[in-house]
């Protein structure tokens, strides 16, 4: 059985551009091969997130389910590294996570996180927020402008960081409705 491993992204939406590098300038390539820019995400609160597959997987589908679209992302990068518990081609995740968890939010091709060869995102991830990740659904918490809010291990639970998710999300609720 494929066991699904990765690093995951929540981010917050807003309505503010950052002109600066930030997490939102990078490009990456989703499960389905497509160059994508993640400036598409700008404005939403992003986690990243093995052992623990289903109850991460349950809970970010969730997060995603009631916080998002419009505030906020769950964007899930796998990750072979940790274990070799991601042996499985992009395609081969994508349908495994879908059918088995019935996760909707965006996936990302399988990437190095660590060490040689780790993709720009989680460079750019680690040198922000001191952390890196040492093992599968390691979590980053992204705020609208891009910056690494928070970064928490695979034995922090989803359900844990969710309240910090939420009240973000309330703020960014309450600044649009004093915009209007």
């Amino acid at each position: 059985m494929l066991r699904a491993a990765l690093t995951v992204l929540l981010t917050l939406l807003s309505l503010t551009e950052s002109k600066q590098k930030d997490f939102y300038t990078f490009k990456v390539v989703n499960s389905r091969g497509k160059l994508v820019s993640l400036e598409k995400y700008r404005g939403s609160v992003s986690p990243s997130e093995c052992g623990c597959t289903e109850e991460h997987y349950k809970h970010l589908q969730q997060l995603q389910r009631d916080l998002g679209p419009y505030h906020f992302n769950v964007l899930a990068f796998p990750c072979n590294q940790f274990g070799q518990q991601e042996p499985g081609s992009d395609k081969e995740i994508d349908s495994f996570v879908r059918r088995v968890y019935g996760v909707s939010f965006p996936r990302f091709s399988k990437i190095a996180v660590v060490r040689t060869g780790a993709n720009n995102v989680y460079k750019y991830l680690v040198e922000s927020s001191g952390k890196e990740p040492d093992w599968n659904f390691w979590k980053y918490l992204i705020d609208v402008n891009g910056k690494v809010v928070d970064a928490w291990g695979p034995n922090i639970s989803v359900k844990e960081i969710r309240p910090k998710i939420a009240e973000m999300v309330r703020q960014i609720i309450l600044k649009k409705k004093e915009e209007l």
